[in-house]
């Protein structure tokens, strides 16, 4: 049943990356509302993942599963009704809510329901049908945009959403152990939301240029404020929204830097090769996401074997290697240019592509497999949170990177407006920013291996022998 709600959440990530030139050129968006479009689902989701996971350690992960495919559905249905960038903005958001509360649930209930010695299997098989939702997202969305409008591209997910609240709802038996009757931290969640909303929002101001510099400094200074006000209150509270000790396990917190550093690095290579494909080399989207394919293709391939032979030698040399392979994609990639032939473009989609799947589930299943089990819920909240933030902020670092290069004014005029217009020197430009872009991402990325490779083995206390009946 996760199975359902990580495939849609799947398709819905990618269904607008492909489609976001038209949906911005439909409402008449800029270039700041036409990537809030993308990033107002990862805020909506982000905010929330904490308090998700705890709540789910409480009362139980399958009520809230369910009420996840119906907030999803809901946010689905009124996107598609929104008829400016500021509601598709909104709405965006009320669906990455339902998108937190099935992504932390699928991750937990699966470590529940599985032995630990095929934890990385089913972690695995789990990251496949995400894949499948993404593949289908890429090729879904230009074969919608090619005979119906933009709104076409969200009302998909009602059908699938009432078929996924209703399965839930009627198949689905809590077994996790839960921490019942202990009370939520509201206090440490109205911190923690502080320092997430006005982390990002510096970020996005800075990005686009549309923020004064004493504005983002304090924006900054009132994130990492509340940060500093939530930790000190989450050390001294005995219900915490995040239990800070989970951060003394070196393999949790190894895999937690880890992912946060590779989300930064992969999180905007998707926009960047959709762009690239439709408004510098003058594809259609359909010709955009099938191009994109083989990606996912290589992640398809690589995840459930990954996971598998995790399982037997250990995660390290897994998400090590996956890591490196990222960084290598992304640097073969930083060197192309207009020139460069399709076959060789290829090679490097379907190496980061492969990459991403030998880093994944092996990442995913030594986090989650080095908590205590009444605190699945929590650390698969924190996990999905730093990926969520990552994520976000891979979005503001591309453009704020390609902006090193292109104008301000050029990008939203290439994001909003009508790419035939746009001169062939500025396409040039556009393209030289995404490579630029490209490079630093490959730095970041690869300062995620340290990471990796400190988290070192899980420690496991030995059995008691039992004596021998003689």
């Amino acid at each position: 049943m996760t199975t359902v709600g990580v495939l849609m959440a799947g398709l819905d990530s990618r269904i607008v990356i492909v489609g976001l030139p038209s949906v911005a050129a439909s409402l008449g968006a800029d270039a700041e509302q036409a990537i809030w479009i993308t990033q107002a689902y990862v805020l909506g989701s982000t905010v929330a993942l904490l308090l998700v996971g705890r709540i789910s350690d409480i009362v139980g992960r399958v009520k809230l599963y369910t009420s996840g495919f119906a907030v999803f559905t809901l946010g689905s249905l009124l996107t598609s009704l929104a008829t400016d960038p500021a509601q598709v903005i909104g709405f965006r958001a009320l669906q990455g809510l339902g998108s937190a509360i099935l992504f932390t649930n699928s991750a937990a209930m699966i470590v529940d329901a599985t032995p630990s010695h095929e934890l990385g299997l089913s972690l695995g098989i789990n990251q496949v049908a995400f894949r499948m939702g993404s593949m289908a997202g890429l090729t879904v969305s230009g074969i919608i945009l090619s005979i119906l409008d933009w709104r076409a591209l969200f009302y998909i997910n009602v059908p699938i959403g009432i078929f996924g609240t209703a399965w839930a709802h009627f198949r689905l038996r809590e077994i996790a152990k839960l921490d019942r009757g202990a009370p939520i931290d509201w206090a440490g969640f109205v911190r923690f939301t502080g320092f997430i909303l006005a982390l990002l929002l510096a970020l996005t101001l800075a990005a686009y240029g549309v923020g004064e510099t004493r504005t983002v400094g304090a924006l900054l200074a009132f994130s990492f404020g509340n940060l500093a006000v939530f930790a000190y209150v989450e050390h001294r509270t005995p219900h915490p929204l995040l239990d800070l000790r989970l951060l003394r396990i070196r393999e949790f917190t190894g895999g937690v830097v880890a992912q946060l550093l590779n989300a930064i690095a992969f999180g905007a290579v998707l926009l960047l090769l959709s762009l690239d494909f439709q408004l510098v080399l003058g594809l259609s989207p359909l010709a955009a996401g099938v191009l994109i394919l083989p990606m996912d293709v290589a992640t398809l391939a690589c995840g459930p074997l990954s996971g598998r032979l995790s399982d037997k030698y250990g995660h390290v040399p897994f998400t090590t290697t996956g890591l490196a392979v990222i960084s290598l994609s992304l640097f073969l990639l930083s060197t192309t240019d207009a020139s460069t032939p399709y076959s060789h473009l290829a090679v490097y989609i379907v190496l980061f592509g492969a990459g991403l799947g030998f880093f994944a589930s092996p990442n995913i299943s030594s986090i989650m497999g080095s908590v205590p089990a009444e605190r699945r819920g929590i650390a698969s909240g924190f996990r999905a949170t730093f990926c969520n933030v990552g994520y976000t902020v891979s979005l503001n670092l591309a453009i704020l990177i390609t902006t090193f290069t292109v104008p301000y004014v050029l990008v939203t005029q290439i994001l909003s407006g009508d790419p035939t217009t746009i001169t062939a020197a500025d396409r040039l430009l556009f393209a030289q920013g995404i490579r630029t872009t490209y490079l630093w991402l490959a730095g970041v990325n690869t300062l995620a291996i340290l990471p990796s490779l400190l988290r070192g083995r899980r420690v496991t206390t030995p059995k008691p022998a039992v004596p021998a009946v003689l």
